[in-house]
């Protein structure tokens, strides 16, 4: 069996960019490529590598993968690594059917057959609108919601700056009670200094986590507020390849990585990085905001992941487009109390 075409196709009203390889067989496998505002650059880039899998096998995954980042001799950064995340997981798709196992199984899992846990967008301001959340994730079975803080920040902040950005977390565990946990993403918005005074007074909310509080690329900076905070640091989105989070392992300056199929390389990376972080105790909390190939195809690698904490759901709790499909496709079923969960997909 050998590949005769790689190709893609864009999602005329949305970002999505999805790579398609047909073989000689007729097997026919889907990635997700989709980098956001860079459609037309990872596009040229699927192109490019495209040419180092037509007439190959596409069983050898791994090879394929060496192939296109290694031996590009360039490093690659997010559009190269879409790219090569969208190839990955259509090669990951046609071994799935070739050997007529879902993807989760090839990896071994399922570690929980009761499916994968999702945690969903607060879109939520008021104490109304929060009590009304309360009561649909109730309702829903959701058990963690993400928000954000309001504004920028300087690199030393004023006290009503750091006020604000405090009460509104202080305000999201009011409205949503005690029993939903909450993570809360700062976007890199901060320097260190500040993070830790705002991760500091936040400590008795007990929050699932912090989501990259200071630019992920300073290493140093983010183990300067790991240090000093008692509250699960995570980032990750940002980051091409396993090589990346070597150090944030290495160095404990992490709780959970956040890595991103559609970026880091693909179903090929992301189970590299959950075993890389699982041998020093880190956890993973997949980043998933693009197409619903790619939540998907992160699906199957959750299911898989013994230290996997949670899916970030890139909707509220009523779902967009892209949870429709998954709602259709994988379903979203409860377990016995009544948690709502996302089952491996077939």
């Amino acid at each position: 069996m050998k590949v005769f075409g790689v190709t893609w196709e864009k999602d005329s009203d949305r970002p999505y960019v999805f790579v398609k390889i047909e073989t000689d067989a007729g097997v026919v496998g889907w990635g997700d490529a989709t980098l956001e505002g860079k459609a037309g650059a990872t596009i040229a880039t699927v192109n490019d590598l495209g040419e180092f899998i037509v007439g190959q096998d596409p069983m050898r995954v791994e090879h394929h993968w060496q192939s296109m980042y290694v031996h590009a001799f360039y490093r690659a950064g997010p559009i190269m690594g879409s790219a090569i995340s969208g190839i990955d997981q259509a090669l990951w798709d046609i071994r799935g059917k070739v050997l007529g196992q879902p993807v989760y199984r090839l990896l071994g899992g399922p570690v929980d057959e009761r499916g994968v846990r999702g945690y969903y967008h607060a879109r939520a301001n008021t104490y109304e609108q929060m009590a009304a959340l309360r009561e649909s994730a109730k309702q829903l079975g959701v058990t963690a919601f993400k928000s954000g803080i309001p504004g920028y920040y300087e690199w030393i902040e004023t006290n009503q700056s750091i006020n604000r950005a405090v009460a509104q977390i202080e305000g999201l565990r009011r409205g949503v009670g005690d029993d939903i946990d909450i993570g809360i993403d700062f976007h890199a918005k901060m320097s260190p200094t500040v993070a830790s005074i705002i991760c500091k007074e936040v400590e008795p909310l007990n929050l699932m986590f912090i989501e990259e509080p200071c630019p992920p690329e300073d290493i140093k900076a983010m183990a300067r507020i790991s240090r000093r905070t008692t509250v699960p640091i995570t980032t990750g989105e940002r980051l091409v390849a396993s090589y990346s989070c070597r150090e944030l392992v290495e160095q404990g300056v992490v709780d959970i990585l956040q890595v991103d199929i559609n970026h880091v390389g693909g179903i090929t990376v992301l189970w590299k990085v959950g075993a890389l972080a699982q041998a020093s105790g880190v956890k993973i909390a997949p980043h998933a905001c693009e197409g619903p190939i790619g939540g998907m195809a992160t699906l199957h690698v959750d299911a898989a992941l013994s230290n996997f904490v949670v899916q970030e759901i890139c909707s509220g709790v009523e779902p967009t487009f892209k949870e429709k499909i998954l709602g259709r496709v994988v379903g979203v079923p409860r377990d016995a109390d009544e948690k709502r969960l996302f089952p491996a997909p077939g």
